[in-house]
């Protein structure tokens, strides 16, 4: 998968250098022409790379509907123990309270710490 998406960036970077150092226009117009041209090019001459592509992606499609996992084995476990520490932080009891004018100094990170404002 990869070396097929640096095939076709390759294809693309070489069309672009060579329809910009001609002068056809704006960068951008050079672009989108780049573009189709890499379309068409990358269709015709990179048959083998689109083929163990897809492939691969299909092989991997069909091996999260055999296993029911949405995402891949780290994902998962990554996700498990987030979501075990946010059950467990969620049990604890909350912290010492805080007045209104000690909480205005200061500022709440995304794990919910306190954090002092930068001096």
């Amino acid at each position: 998968m990869v070396i097929y998406s640096a095939l076709r960036l390759a294809i693309f970077a070489v069309l672009f250098v060579v329809l910009y150092a001609l002068n056809l226009g704006h960068w951008v117009v050079c672009a989108v022409i780049a573009a189709v041209l890499a379309f068409l090019v990358s269709y015709l001459a990179l048959r083998g790379p689109r083929e163990r592509a897809a492939q691969y992606l299909a092989d991997r499609a069909a091996r999260r509907k055999a296993t029911g996992e949405q995402f891949s084995r780290e994902i998962e476990d990554d996700a498990a123990f987030e979501d075990a520490a946010v059950e467990a932080a969620g049990s604890a009891e909350p912290a010492e309270s805080v007045s209104p004018a000690e909480s205005a100094d200061q500022h709440v990170d995304r794990t919910g710490r306190a954090q002092a404002p930068n001096a």
